[in-house]
């Protein structure tokens, strides 16, 4: 296997699109804000690369992912705040730090020291950043109480799932899927009635988050991850919608041109033919 290319290629080329005199326009009208969808969008793909176990495409999406980062660290490092070199060193130094069991002497490699010592760590890392935000006049960015330790910059349904999860450590959570299951029933009749009340937008929206949170704790007492749950059934559907729509190409027709009822025949036709 070849290589040819290195991360300071990859930083001279950023550097060279963010040229302000000769790089490329988009690249150099964006901003921190303006990069973060993009951002995201790629940690997902190379998620989906994985389920997918496709290897060539995981090799490439992880090359879109990092040059994520080296974007954002440039535009660090124009604003004069800090540069990729400034990145791995954070990153390097926190896993070494958080591993004292595998860098650490002999006593830290013990299992007696290794156990826990990953939280405690954590837990100090935390305090001494909101020490810095102190410093710097900025709010503290957790919460108090136990929940305040869940991140609030990750999706909403992981974060369900994380904030379930640390309530429970606690005993704050339910025994049994099967009560889970009566609650989302609960849930699921007082959106109908607010539904039926013809309540705003608003308390419709906060009734049906209800339900998702309802069904994000089904989902972790069954030890599933409701993202990649959802994200099987997407592919579900794309695969029994383009079913329908071949069937409907064969007979000369579109979508738009049949009734729901004969798509909803061949939605089942393609339950059988497909699963």
């Amino acid at each position: 296997m070849q290589h040819g290319r290195d991360i300071d290629d990859l930083l001279a080329i950023m550097a060279a699109l963010r040229d302000p005199d000769h790089g490329c326009p988009w690249d150099v009208e964006q901003d921190f804000a303006s990069i973060a969808p993009y951002t995201i969008e790629e940690a997902y793909e190379v998620a989906d690369a994985i389920a997918r176990g496709d290897l060539d495409d995981l090799r490439d999406e992880l090359g879109d992912l990092l040059l994520q980062v080296v974007f954002h660290a440039r535009m660090a490092e124009e604003a004069g705040n800090f540069a990729f070199a400034d990145v791995v060193e954070a990153i390097t130094a926190k896993m070494i730090r958080r591993h004292p069991h595998v860098f650490g002497d002999e006593d830290a490699r013990s299992a007696g020291m290794a156990k826990g010592a990953w939280n405690r760590i954590k837990a100090a890392e935390k305090a001494a950043r909101r020490a810095r935000r102190a410093e710097r006049g900025l709010p503290d960015d957790t919460g108090p109480g136990l929940l305040g330790e869940v991140a609030a910059a990750q999706s909403a349904l992981p974060r369900a799932v994380k904030l379930q999860a640390k309530a429970a450590t606690v005993g704050f959570d339910w025994g049994d899927p099967k009560l889970v299951i009566a609650k989302i029933r609960e849930e699921l009749d007082e959106l109908e009635a607010e539904i039926d009340a013809g309540s705003d937008r608003t308390t419709i929206a906060g009734e049906l988050g209800d339900v998702l949170f309802a069904f994000a704790n089904l989902a972790r007492h069954l030890d599933v991850d409701p993202d990649m749950a959802l994200r099987l059934t997407n592919e579900k559907f794309v695969r029994r919608f383009g079913y329908i729509e071949r069937a409907l190409a064969a007979a000369g027709r579109s979508p738009a041109e049949a009734s729901l009822d004969e798509m909803e025949a061949l939605w089942q036709q393609a339950k059988v033919a497909a699963e």
